[in-house]
């Protein structure tokens, strides 16, 4: 049994990097086997899971670094968490492109061109934002803290932050297929606005393609 007292919603710091990384690898496969990490890494969770945590500690910002996280603790522990951001800021200068050198130098873990082809066949299917639009991101709850309501807690927290920031909208993805993620959007006044489907994307991904749901703030 998890009250409101129990929860506390924070700022993620270094400290939860390594709830972070389980947190991206987890909402990247959403409803599937293997997605953007898998393809472009292989290996197995543990690898995938180092290399995360030293590309979301890197000391440049961007778009999967902690920073921009909200951490939903139960007693202390990590429990949920997500990411709320402006793409103008952290995903037009090659900041995280620079990140995943740093972090494959720091873990060993090489990047193959022929992964990478695989792997970004997801930009066949990339959402395109308006100007402006509050990006949130990465959202996954550990299994024993989900169905208690800590994601509602975090998505009012992270919109509240773009609002502060100037945001007038807010998107988020999902994967075709992911009912179960669409819904709970929904449920947050999130409305489903395009849909792109691309097949090179569904060969590799296992998908025909991602919507993208939108709200105003």
């Amino acid at each position: 049994m998890v009250t409101r007292a129990d929860v506390k919603i924070v700022e993620a710091r270094a400290k939860h990097a390594p709830f972070i990384a389980w947190v991206i690898l987890a909402a990247q496969r959403g409803h599937l086997e293997r997605a953007f990490w898998d393809h472009l890494l292989g290996g197995p969770d543990e690898q995938l899971l180092r290399y995360l945590e030293a590309l979301t500690t890197t000391e440049q910002p961007h778009w999967l670094h902690h920073s921009i996280f909200l951490v939903a603790e139960v007693g202390g522990r990590p429990a949920a968490a997500l990411s709320g951001y402006f793409a103008d800021e952290l995903r037009s200068g090659g900041q995280l492109e620079r990140s995943m050198v740093l972090a494959s130098a720091a873990t060993g873990v090489m990047l193959e061109a022929d992964a990478m082809a695989r792997a970004l066949t997801i930009m066949h299917v990339a959402a395109e934002h308006v100007p402006g639009a509050w990006i949130i991101e990465s959202v996954a709850t550990a299994p024993e803290f989900r169905r208690r309501g800590l994601v509602d807690g975090l998505m009012e927290a992270i919109m509240e932050r773009g609002r502060e920031r100037g945001a007038s909208v807010s998107d988020i993805s999902v994967f075709i297929g992911n009912d179960a993620a669409q819904r709970a959007y929904e449920k947050a006044a999130f409305s489903m606005i395009s849909e792109k489907r691309h097949p090179e994307f569904e060969a590799v991904y296992g998908t025909p393609g991602i919507r993208l749901l939108r709200r105003e703030l």
